[in-house]
C-alpha cells in the first residue's frame, strides 16, 4: 500500500517529522540561549568583567551540558545511531566546534575592531559584545550544531523506540500504509 501512496503523503510525514525536531531543537536553543545569556553576564559583570570572552566561553559549556540532557532526551529522542558515550563525546565535540564559531565574533569585535573601553564608550562596547557573541556568534554557532547533530551525534532518523515499542517514523509510514 505505501509503493500505491501519493508522495506528498509519505515526504509530508518526514518533513512534519522533520519540522517538529527543528522547532524541538530551536526550543531547547532557546532555553540554553537564556542559561548562557544569564551565565555570560552574570560572570561578565561581577567575577570576570576583565575577560568577557572567558566569561562567554564558560557560560557556553554550561549551556552546552544542559542542551545535551534536552536535546537527547526530548528534541532528537527519536533519532539515533550511537549509545552512551560515543554519542556524548561528539555532541560535545560538535559543540566545541560550534563554541569556537560563536567566539569568533566577539573576538574579532573586541581585539581586531577595537570596540572595547576606551576606544568606544561603555554602552557601545556592550552593544557590541551582545551583537557580535550573543547574536551573531550564537546564530553562527546554532547553524553548526543543528547539522552537526543530525549529521554525526544522532543521525539515524527513528532509530530509538518509543514507549509503544516502535519508532514515531515506523508508526508513521504504518498510518499512511493503513489509508
Amino acid at each position: 500500500m505505501l509503493r500505491t501512496a501519493p508522495a506528498s503523503f509519505v515526504d509530508d510525514g518526514a518533513r512534519t517529522g522533520g519540522r517538529r525536531e527543528l522547532l524541538r531543537f530551536a526550543t531547547v536553543g532557546l532555553a540554553a540561549f537564556g542559561l548562557t545569556l544569564t551565565a555570560n553576564y552574570g560572570l561578565k559583570l561581577t567575577v570576570l568583567q576583565e575577560k568577557p570572552v572567558t566569561a562567554l566561553a564558560i557560560a557556553s559549556v554550561v549551556a552546552t551540558a544542559f542542551a545535551y540532557l534536552l536535546s537527547r532526551r526530548w528534541a532528537f529522542h527519536t533519532r539515533g545511531g550511537r549509545r552512551g558515550f560515543p554519542e556524548a563525546a561528539l555532541f560535545f565535540t560538535v559543540n566545541a566546534i560550534a563554541v569556537t564559531i560563536t567566539l569568533c565574533p566577539p573576538l574579532i569585535s573586541r581585539y581586531v575592531l577595537r570596540l572595547e573601553v576606551p576606544e568606544v564608550s561603555f554602552l557601545a562596547q556592550e552593544i557590541a559584545d551582545f551583537v557580535s557573541g550573543m547574536l551573531l556568534g550564537t546564530a553562527a554557532g546554532s547553524a553548526f550544531r543543528w547539522w552537526g547533530y543530525r549529521r554525526w551525534v544522532f543521525p539515524v532518523a527513528g532509530a530509538r523506540q518509543t514507549s509503544a515499542g516502535r519508532s514515531r517514523s515506523a508508526r508513521s509510514a504504518s498510518s499512511i500504509r493503513n489509508r
